[in-house]
């Protein structure tokens, strides 16, 4: 299979890409398409075989479920129900956040296949933001079932290229729509009722932090993974190993405890890149990249993680070492997407 590289470039090349998007989705086929996220791979979320080509390509294990992103929010009530008791909550989560990069965990309706929830009784909806996804999801008017577009467990793609790199001659076609704003996986989130505030369980840490959430309830991080192979987890995203680059991956606490290996070569993800904070000196670093150079702001953190920890894990040293980085806001994701690295 070749794949197709659809540009948008041009108000020209974006029509015949988005022509080419949804004719992809309408035959049951599958298709990378930008997010304001990471670049997902997706097919017709209704659709059980359609779905089965995703897991096919990214050699996705059937116990792992999938988000499904809705052309409008009023779909949701065609995949999901909301109970009563969490009604206000949810309706206030997605005035504000909706179109955006938060994923919302409700009981599914009968219509979603199985492969799509795998068999779990809820269903992971949200509603993109990018401009490109939103014009082929609205054209195809269906819900349109969409994880990241990688291979299971490697690092998730935010550029075409990326895209490339892992499912070249595994799949039809990759709009390439740029580089993705957010650069991190959406917020999940499931909502209890609770008194006197509801309760905001995030399933998975993303671009929305707690300062976001807290106005809507008491915010509460799950800290369960799956641990065992063939357990079902409770939303996308909760492996305890995934998000690791092909390079051997370790992240160093404190400086104090690298000792480096003879005959070893090394490269350094940094914060900042300062050396106030001890790591950029402690060893010759083949290669150091830098998630935020010299400000340390969180959100360009994680803004620039899956880019630049792909960019060095392209370098071909034996091991990368990375820094911590502060776990407010962002830097919260960041983490947990490192330590699960870490364990691969």
């Amino acid at each position: 299979m070749e794949t197709e590289l659809l540009r948008t470039d041009s108000e020209l090349n974006t029509n015949a890409a988005i022509r080419r998007a949804v004719a992809l989705l309408s035959s049951g086929d599958i298709v990378a398409l930008p997010t304001e996220t990471v670049y997902g791979l997706c097919a017709d979320a209704l659709d059980p075989v359609a779905v089965a080509k995703i897991f096919a390509a990214k050699e996705r294990p059937a116990f792992d479920p999938l988000i499904v992103h809705l052309p409008r929010r009023e779909t949701m009530h065609e995949v999901a129900t909301i109970p009563p008791d969490i009604a206000k909550t949810v309706g206030r989560l997605i005035e504000q956040f909706w179109p955006g990069p938060l994923t919302l965990i409700l009981p599914k309706k009968p219509v979603v296949p199985d492969i799509v929830t795998a068999g779990l009784p809820t269903v992971a909806v949200r509603h993109c933001e990018h401009p490109i996804f939103h014009r082929i999801i609205k054209q195809f008017g269906r819900p349109i079932a969409a994880p990241s577009a990688n291979l299971f467990g490697r690092l998730s793609p935010t550029s075409a290229a990326a895209v490339l790199d892992q499912l070249d001659g595994r799949i039809p076609a990759v709009v390439d729509g740029g580089a993705c704003g957010r650069g991190l996986e959406s917020t999940i989130v499931r909502i209890l009722p609770g008194t006197p505030k509801p309760i905001i369980e995030v399933l998975r840490p993303g671009p929305l932090g707690l300062d976001e959430l807290k106005p809507y309830g008491k915010v509460v991080f799950v800290e369960r993974n799956a641990e065992v192979e063939g357990s079902t987890p409770e939303a996308p995203g909760m492996l305890a190993r995934h998000y690791a680059p092909a390079t051997r991956l370790r992240l160093l606490l404190r400086p104090e405890d690298f000792v480096a290996e003879e005959g070893k070569t090394y490269g350094l993800l940094s914060y900042r890149g300062q050396e106030k904070d001890g790591f950029i000196d402690l060893h010759p670093w083949t290669q150091v990249a830098i998630l935020s150079p010299g400000s340390g702001k969180i959100a360009e953190a994680g803004t620039r993680f899956f880019h630049v920890l792909r960019q060095l894990d392209l370098v071909g040293v034996d091991e990368i070492i990375a820094e911590p980085v502060p776990e407010r806001s962002v830097g919260r994701a960041i983490m947990e997407k490192l330590r699960k690295a870490a364990a691969s």
